[in-house]
């Protein structure tokens, strides 16, 4: 589904394509509003809406990505994907407290229905946006579509800057994220002999709170020259960061760890991202943004050995050292043998992909 996902983005109008990504789910999102307001549910229709909604996943994921070199110039996408990741991180801190109010106040059937006409709102924002004109590349009409997919497939494993800064992103969903989604509810438990939720709520809270305020940080770094030496920075501290929650036994000192590994996790998404996306040719983007986001399905790996190692270890700390040290220690072996990663200059290739795009 993923290499499909990335010819489409490259082959179609993307328009067209984030219209009806947006037009699917407010259709299944208000079927199953309805659903629920006249009392017709059951646990089949949870998981057919879940695989429906799944579905867009991968091109939601890819568009995203794609558009933003669509739509900002190349000397502002750095900053562009900052706020996009301060977007995902406000939505971490204020989307619980919402969902849980509108709970409450109208029903999970009122719930869907209101967000069916959020989706039909973007919708309606996306039809005000004027992307400018994008010619299509000869190739991907001249090839077959399996050739179009071998195509981004190539690239990836010959372009060596991708190649690493893609290895270097699979890093978060194994061994980093597991620890802010899987581990803080053990942790409340387990640590604080709290079974409300509270602990969880602000444990969470506090995660959200450090990456808005790294990725204010990071929009306001797009001059920073060595990328790679900020990300592997990042990634050390955000690994320090997280071993402090394992070493904490208050609940204050450990919401100012979570803030903190908040914010480095956003220093690093963001120049993992920025690094990737200009290395990649306009040319190939959707199909090697695709192969790209692969990377993200290693999470329920990383979620199940955290999840089974707080099991078998007793207690969440132990594994989270064990997590926090391998990441750590990747950061510096990369720093010391990885000259693609230590000298990534980002004037230079900014201006390579300008030449390229002929911006």
């Amino acid at each position: 589904m993923v290499p499909i996902v990335g010819l489409l983005v490259d082959r179609f109008n993307r328009r067209k394509l984030i219209i009806f990504q947006n037009s699917w789910l407010f259709a299944i999102t208000f079927l199953l509003g309805l659903m629920v307001i006249w009392h017709h549910t059951s646990i089949w229709l949870i998981f057919l809406f879940a695989f429906m909604g799944g579905m867009m996943m991968p091109l939601d994921m890819t568009l995203r990505q794609v558009l933003i070199f669509d739509l900002v110039p190349r000397s502002k996408v750095p900053n562009a994907i900052a706020l996009i990741q301060t977007g995902w991180s406000i939505t971490r801190v204020v989307g619980p407290s919402i969902g849980g109010f509108l709970l409450i106040w109208i029903s999970a059937g009122g719930n869907f229905l209101l967000q069916a006409g959020i989706y039909a709102l973007v919708a309606i924002t996306i039809l005000q946006i004027k992307f400018p004109p994008r010619k299509e590349p000869t190739e991907i009409t001249r090839n077959s579509p399996l050739q179009n997919i071998k195509e981004g497939l190539r690239h990836v494993s010959k372009e060596r800057v991708t190649r690493t800064f893609m290895i270097m992103g699979i890093i978060m969903p194994l061994l980093t994220t597991p620890i802010f989604s899987v581990l803080p509810a053990i942790y409340a438990v387990k640590v604080f002999n709290d079974e409300t939720g509270r602990v969880l709520g602000l444990l969470m809270a506090s995660t959200g709170v450090g990456g808005v305020i790294g990725g204010f940080l990071a929009a306001s770094l797009s001059r920073f020259e060595y990328r790679g030496r900020l990300q592997l920075l990042a990634l050390f501290l955000l690994a320090l960061s997280q071993m402090g929650l394992a070493f904490s036994t208050h609940l204050v000192p450990s919401m100012l760890c979570m803030v903190s590994a908040g914010f480095f996790e956003i220093i690093f998404m963001v120049s993992n991202q920025t690094m990737l996306q200009l290395s990649i040719p306009d040319n190939l983007r959707g199909r090697v943004t695709a192969v790209i986001n692969l990377s993200s399905y290693v999470m329920p790996i990383g979620s199940m050995i955290a999840g089974a190692g707080a099991d078998l270890l007793k207690g969440p700390k132990m594994i989270t050292i064990i997590l926090t040290c391998t990441s750590a220690l990747i950061a510096i072996l990369v720093f010391l043998f990885s000259s693609t990663v230590r000298n990534y200059r980002m004037s230079q290739h900014v201006a390579l992909d300008i030449k390229k795009s002929g911006s």
